[in-house]
């Protein structure tokens, strides 16, 4: 027991550069929100919701940090700062990094789907203070989003987030190699407007070039033998 609150002290600390010890971390709201949220996950787990409840609103109270009873949360699990939501269903794996004002939220229950409705978090994510990460969606292990950005859609592994509505980034491979990077993506290239400008240009194009290919393949299926001879001589008409 002591040795496994050592190791995730120890991961904390590597995670954040601010406390001088072991015991500082013990006065992190995360990790009483954390030590409160397994108290409440087992009372959920054997059906005592009230009792989960209670436990879940004393930590609210205490942390800032809205953690439903019912979510699954993993190994080594850190909440920089506060004033975090975490949905019900939500699931969240080993060694995963939330900084202040994030949700992970689920859909609106008015749909009438059931079941899932928060977002599933893999190994070692990332996720950047105000971040929004929406629905049943999967963020794969490793993957990062940056500070304010809307996430509606799954996340592949390793990938960089930034913007509303998120979309992938390019990231230079020194800080891409890095094990952990502080907030989600390197400011260097969050706040370069070149390289945004870049981005969206070559996002467009590539929109703009599967627009052409389907057009070209819409064409392809409306035009039989009768169409292709009409190209045909509407082109040699051209040529004369």
């Amino acid at each position: 027991m002591l040795r496994n609150l050592m190791a995730y002290l120890d991961s904390v600390k590597s995670r954040d550069p601010a406390p001088r010890s072991r015991a500082e971390i013990l006065l992190y709201p995360g990790v009483w929100s954390l030590a409160f949220h397994r108290v409440a996950h087992r009372l959920y787990r054997v059906r005592l919701y009230f009792l989960a409840r209670a436990v879940n609103h004393l930590s609210r109270f205490l942390t800032g940090n809205d953690i439903h009873p019912g979510a699954k949360i993993g190994k080594r699990f850190f909440i920089d700062h506060g004033f975090t939501v975490i949905g019900e269903t939500a699931e969240i794996g080993d060694d995963v990094t939330l900084y202040q004002n994030v949700t992970l939220g689920g859909t609106d229950p008015a749909n009438g789907i059931a079941g899932k409705r928060h977002p599933t978090l893999e190994d070692g994510v990332i996720v950047g203070s105000g971040a929004q990460v929406l629905g049943p969606i999967r963020v794969g292990s490793r993957a990062r989003i940056g500070a304010n950005a809307v996430v509606t859609k799954d996340v592949p592994e390793s990938a960089t987030m930034v913007g509303i509505p998120a979309r992938q980034m390019l990231v230079d491979v020194t800080a891409y190699q890095r094990d952990f990077v502080p907030y989600g993506t390197p400011c260097s290239d969050c706040f370069d407007p070149e390289k945004q400008k870049l981005e969206l240009l070559q996002c467009e194009m590539e929109q703009l070039q599967k627009r052409l290919a389907e057009l070209i393949e819409e064409q392809k299926r409306s035009s039989g033998p009768a169409g292709k001879d009409d190209i045909t001589l509407f082109k040699e008409r051209d040529r004369a």
